[in-house]
Order: structure tokens, then C-alpha cells, then sequence
């Protein structure tokens, strides 16, 4: 007779628990991380790459756009005042979404920013922003704020007897002013059938949570939405690590069938080029040892090809990945690409062990405390402090106190 016991025990896991949630942390943080440092960084030339002082005009984009249905706030209005406002408004939504405040609605706006700036102006992007894009629609179904967040940290916090559990009253304010804005671009017809039922399907679930989680919390309503919350993670997290392997197996394939990584020549051209040289002096340096380029071509190959393979051995998956984020920091150095590397590094961060990862965050909670004991502060005693790290409150009670949260 067969048995359905793991069958159970596998149903049972996927609908009981965010799966991943140190793995997902990780990747939240990275992106947000490399998408607000892009936009720092260019933010003196803002106007040349995403705006109206740029080579690909408004209309055209227009014009694209109305072939291919892609979202883009910017086409909007064409004026400066809107740019600018998008523009500071995907900032903000990065760096909040990076230290995890109101993380289910920083996804979707980080979300918005990232489609909005890339699909105003696709010819600006390479590889790294493509990984970008990609990410930033799945993070939005994702419990990405459960470790390493504000959102974390108030969740330990309201189980603290000194805290005043008055209800979450930001939440509510910002659920309304989304819902606001909302109404009014439905209200212009900015928006398609597709975008609307999305964003409004969202925006209804979120307040479905909240009244869910507030008026009845151990009710059949508020776990039938824990239930679909954790599969929406889960199928997210999945697609996360699928869509990596894609991009290492296409990656590897490809350069297969190329004759000059066929011959082990490949790394050389690129490093004789002065846009992918920002320090020709250590290019020279490599491109002298021929040995020493036909390892690095045909090492790339191998690994990129291999790694989706690796997956069924922890150990050699592990090893494999240091080789890869290694190779991703030399490329960020040497080939002058950062941003690219910098997001292949947070993608390859989903099969990073959670053990390691536990390790790495004990490390920086110790550190940052050994740095803030030499700043005079007031006593803690007033404020209590969860454990960092520490996940979400599983009990029905402590998730209406959050309110909005992770």
C-alpha cells in the first residue's frame, strides 16, 4: 500500500511556514541594495538616462510602449516635476524596503520604481538590470521581511510586556493613501486590465489581512489568507531559484556554442576594450598569461553550466557558489561592471545555507553592538530590543498587534 505520509508532511509545509526566510532577507536586501546605489549613483545624470533630456524621447517611448503593454509611470505625464518625483520616490521605496519597513508594500512600490525607470528607456540596461527587473516582480509575493527587518524587530518588540500595544496605526494611513492614489490613476485610465486587477487585488488583500488579523485572529479567515500567503512565498521562492539556474544554464550553453570560448580565448577581447577596462594596467597583467585566460574562459564555462546540476549535493553546491560569487566580485573589479555583479551576487544568495547565513548574522549583530557601545546613548532599558534576527510572531494575537507588517 502506498503511503501519503511525506506526501502530508511535504502539503504540510509549504501551507504552514514561509519557507527560506533568512534566504529571502538576503535577496531582498541585495537587490534593494544595488538598485538604490544604481540610482545614487546616477543620480547627476538622472535626466540623460531615464528622463525628458535623454536620447530616447518620451514619444518614442510612447510609441513602444503602446505595442507591448509595458508599465512604466513616467509615461504618465511627460513633465520634470513628475520625473523628479518618481524618480526620489524609487529611492526612497529601495532604502526602505532594504533596512524591511512595511515590506509588503515596499515590494510593490520598489517594484513600480524599477519598471517604471527601465521600461521608460530599455535600451539603458544590460544584464544586471534585466536580474533586476526579473527579481523585483517576485519579491513582491514573497515574506521577504520576516529576519533582518524593521518589521521584524517591531514584531519582537510587541511581545515585550513594556511595550504599549496601542495597534498599528501606520499601517492603516499608508493602506489608505495607497488606495487614494490608486483611485486616482484608475480614474485617469493610466492603468490596463492586467495592472489594475493586480494592484488593486493586492491593495484588497492587504486589507483583508489587516481586518482578518485585528477583528478575528485565530478565525478561519485570518489562516485561509496565512495559507495562501505562505504558498505565494514558497511558489515565489521556487521561481527565484529556477530563474537563477536559467540564467547560469543559458549563460553556460551559449558560450558553448561560441568559437572564442571554444578556442579559451573569450576573456581576452573584452579586457582590451576601454569600456571594460577601468584599470588597464591589471588588464594587461591578465591578458599576458595565456595560460592563465584559457583557465578562466573554460572555468566559467564549466561552472555556469554545471551548477544547476550541483543542487543535488550540498557540499559541491557549496563549493561551487563561492566559486561563483568570487568570480562575480573579480568581474566587478576588473571588467569595471559592479551593479551587474552586485545583483548576480544577491541572486546566487537563495542557495546560500541558512546556517551560514545564521552565522553571518550573528557576526554583524555582534559587531554593530561593539560599535554602538562606544556611542553614549540613553539606557535601553526604556526601549526593548528582540533578538536580532528573530522571525515573525507565529501566534494570531501578535500578528494583529504588527498589524501591517512583514
Amino acid at each position: 500500500m502506498i503511503s501519503f505520509d511525506p506526501l502530508a508532511r511535504g502539503v504540510q509545509r509549504v501551507t504552514a511556514q514561509a519557507l527560506g526566510p533568512y534566504q529571502t532577507a538576503v535577496v531582498r536586501i541585495g537587490f534593494a541594495a544595488t538598485w538604490l546605489l544604481f540610482l545614487l549613483r546616477e543620480l547627476p545624470h538622472r535626466r540623460e538616462l531615464y528622463g525628458p533630456d535623454g536620447p530616447w524621447s518620451w514619444d518614442m517611448a510612447r510609441q513602444l510602449i503602446s505595442a507591448n503593454d509595458a508599465f512604466t509611470a513616467l509615461m504618465w505625464s511627460d513633465g520634470r516635476l513628475w520625473f523628479e518625483i518618481v524618480y526620489f520616490l524609487a529611492i526612497a521605496s529601495s532604502a526602505l524596503l532594504l533596512v524591511g519597513w512595511r515590506t509588503r508594500t515596499m515590494s510593490v512600490l520598489f517594484m513600480i520604481g524599477v519598471l517604471s525607470l527601465q521600461n521608460r528607456s530599455i535600451f539603458m540596461g544590460d544584464g544586471g538590470d534585466n536580474v533586476i527587473h526579473l527579481m523585483a516582480i517576485y519579491l513582491v509575493f514573497t515574506r521577504c521581511g520576516q529576519v533582518w527587518s524593521l518589521d521584524a524587530r517591531r514584531a519582537a518588540r510587541a511581545r515585550a510586556p513594556q511595550y504599549d500595544h496601542g495597534g498599528d496605526r501606520v499601517g492603516p494611513v499608508l493602506w489608505c493613501v495607497l488606495g487614494l492614489a490608486l483611485s486616482v490613476v484608475t480614474f485617469l485610465g493610466e492603468l490596463s486590465w492586467f495592472w489594475l486587477l493586480l494592484f488593486w487585488g493586492m491593495w484588497v488583500a492587504h486589507g483583508l489581512w489587516w481586518a482578518a488579523v485585528r477583528r478575528a485572529p485565530d478565525g478561519e479567515a485570518r489562516v485561509l489568507l496565512d495559507v495562501v500567503a505562505n504558498l505565494a512565498h514558497n511558489a515565489a521562492l521556487l521561481v527565484i531559484m529556477v530563474e537563477a539556474c536559467l540564467i547560469y544554464a543559458t549563460a553556460g550553453w551559449y558560450k558553448i556554442q561560441g568559437s572564442r570560448w571554444q578556442d579559451g580565448t573569450a576573456v581576452y577581447y573584452p579586457l582590451q576594450l576601454d569600456y571594460f577596462s577601468p584599470w588597464p594596467e591589471l588588464a594587461d597583467l591578465l591578458t599576458s598569461h595565456g595560460v592563465l585566460v584559457m583557465l578562466v574562459t573554460y572555468g566559467t564555462v564549466a561552472v555556469q553550466v554545471a551548477f544547476p546540476f550541483t543542487l543535488f549535493n550540498r557540499r559541491v553546491k557549496n563549493v561551487l557558489l563561492a566559486v561563483m560569487i568570487f568570480e562575480h566580485a573579480v568581474i566587478a573589479v576588473v571588467l569595471g561592471l559592479p551593479f551587474f555583479s552586485l545583483a548576480m551576487i544577491a541572486a546566487d544568495a537563495v542557495f546560500l545555507p541558512t546556517s551560514f547565513l545564521r552565522r553571518l548574522g550573528g557576526w554583524v549583530a555582534r559587531t554593530r553592538k561593539r560599535l554602538l557601545a562606544r556611542v553614549p546613548r540613553l539606557s535601553r532599558a526604556e526601549v526593548p530590543q528582540g533578538p536580532p534576527g528573530e522571525e515573525q510572531p507565529r501566534d494570531a494575537a501578535e500578528h494583529a498587534r504588527v498589524g501591517f507588517g512583514a
